[in-house]
């Protein structure tokens, strides 16, 4: 066997699928993958952590009358993959027979292999010396151009992966991945007053990335923002309108609605959506997206974990549910459609129903028209952390935020936490403005954390619970 995933392992696994199928699973699904990893952080003005990991291995599953038995392992030799399946075959209540008949396997389809051209990605990426030099740059424009900074962070992560995905549907497919991610931060204090912001930009399939970065816009606007944070008033809790900024307060649809659409939810029992594809459950200027085709975003993939093509999937509609975020197992169990969003961590995960890019869609309006609509209200130009229950109610931290007052911005606030539920807040988000823009992210869910773009324009939520002083 190749270390590359190639043609060269058709045979293999082609035995191994003859092999489950035969001993009566409804399908079996082998993953391979090889993964090469880089973190770096820079603190001040030195690296303080150099982290590099590689790693392989397999994910085999076995499906049989909706029930699944899931196996992971190291070992990448034909007796280690025999043995991890049937270990999976064994959790079903399977046993492998020399006397058993195929269970309806024709053979494995010709490669789909959307690698073949990414070959030299991994060589063309930074070297660590490349990384560390622009790491170092960034920790210094935000000593040059920020004040009273206490701490100045910058970090960046290079994940490179290769991953053949055979079941015995037929499917056979094989892909490389690349996504990289920087981040600067700080905190900045004078006296009793405080301020800490941080920014992350990442993408995918693009080696050059962190050459043509620019540095000092990144490190401009964190520091600019820490600025204007650091002598801040707390703001002042109550029910009122919130304007949210573009990019990163996508975040909250992501989080507090965006994973009630995944299947994995329905079968969970835990999304209010469950029987409300076709009905009214946003305000009719939404429309949302989830989708893995924009070239270069962070959750952009050429085919998912089960070797599914992505595309571009539309969940509501002018405000109407129209369809849920499908896996294979989603589909098998919930009858709703595949969406080529089965994903996972690594081969140590059992692909689940996970989103991609997802954001709210552009609207006819302006950002200035937004703002100019309300009266007294909030504008959340960063979010930052937060929470979500199971089913979907949320606090979310406002990072940068400003008072808006007879439809002026005014004065810098910090302390807001955004408090809500997403089946009430929907419906209230009765503006979008022009202005989308996406923001790289990680989501954790059941198959581990993956890489996603969260997005959405400037939007006007009518009324919200603002958490203060």
């Amino acid at each position: 066997m190749t270390d590359t995933f190639s043609q060269a392992w058709s045979d293999s696994l082609q035995a191994l699928l003859q092999r489950g199928s035969s001993a009566g699973a409804d399908l079996v699904e082998i993953f391979l993958e090889r993964t090469d990893h880089i973190g770096l952080l820079a603190e001040q003005n030195r690296i303080t952590s150099v982290n590099p990991t590689f790693a392989k291995g397999a994910g085999i599953r076995v499906f049989l009358d909706g029930r699944d038995g899931f196996v992971s392992t190291n070992d990448l030799s034909q007796e280690g993959l025999t043995r991890s399946l049937d270990q999976a075959l064994a959790m079903l209540g399977l046993e492998a027979s020399a006397l058993s008949t195929a269970n309806g396997f024709e053979g494995l389809s010709p490669l789909r292999d959307y690698g073949h051209d990414k070959e030299t990605w991994l060589a063309t990426c930074p070297s660590m010396a490349d990384a560390s030099s622009r790491l170092l740059q960034g920790t210094a424009q935000l000593e040059r151009l920020g004040q009273h900074l206490q701490v100045r962070r910058g970090s960046y992560a290079r994940d490179w992966q290769e991953v053949l995905v055979a079941a015995s549907d037929g499917t056979f497919a094989r892909d490389i991945r690349l996504h990289q991610s920087t981040g600067l931060s700080v905190l900045a204090a004078d006296g009793d007053h405080r301020s800490s912001v941080g920014r992350r930009y990442g993408s995918s399939d693009r080696p050059d990335d962190l050459h043509t970065w620019d540095v000092e816009a990144s490190a401009a606007e964190v520091c600019q923002s820490a600025g204007k944070m650091l002598r801040a008033d707390y703001v002042e809790a109550g029910q009122m309108p919130v304007v949210l900024a573009n990019r990163f307060g996508g975040v909250i649809f992501h989080e507090a609605c965006g994973h009630l659409l995944e299947t994995t939810q329905i079968e969970r029992g835990t999304t209010p959506f469950s029987d409300k594809v076709g009905q009214s459950i946003a305000h009719s200027a939404v429309t949302a997206i989830d989708e893995g085709i924009s070239s270069g975003a962070f959750g952009s993939l050429a085919m998912d974990d089960e070797g599914m093509e992505p595309q571009r999937t539309v969940l509501i509609k002018d405000g109407i549910l129209q369809c849920f975020i499908s896996d294979r197992a989603g589909e098998l169990r919930t009858g709703h459609q595949r969406t080529g969003s089965g994903r996972r961590q690594s081969h140590s995960f059992a692909a689940a129903s996970r989103m991609r890019n997802t954001y709210i869609d552009a609207g006819p309006h302006t950002p200035e028209q937004l703002i100019s609509s309300v009266d007294n209200g909030l504008y959340c130009k960063a979010m930052g952390g937060g929470s979500v229950g199971p089913t979907g109610q949320f606090n979310f931290s406002v990072e940068e935020g400003y008072l808006i007052k007879d439809g002026q911005l005014g004065r810098p606030v910090k302390g807001a936490t955004l408090i809500g539920d997403a089946k009430e807040v929907m419906p209230r988000i009765s503006m979008c403005a022009n202005d989308l823009d996406l923001a790289a992210g990680f989501c954790g869910s059941v198959s581990g954390s993956v890489f996603v773009t969260v997005g959405q324009p400037h939007i006007k939520v009518d009324t919200i619970t603002v958490g203060g002083r």
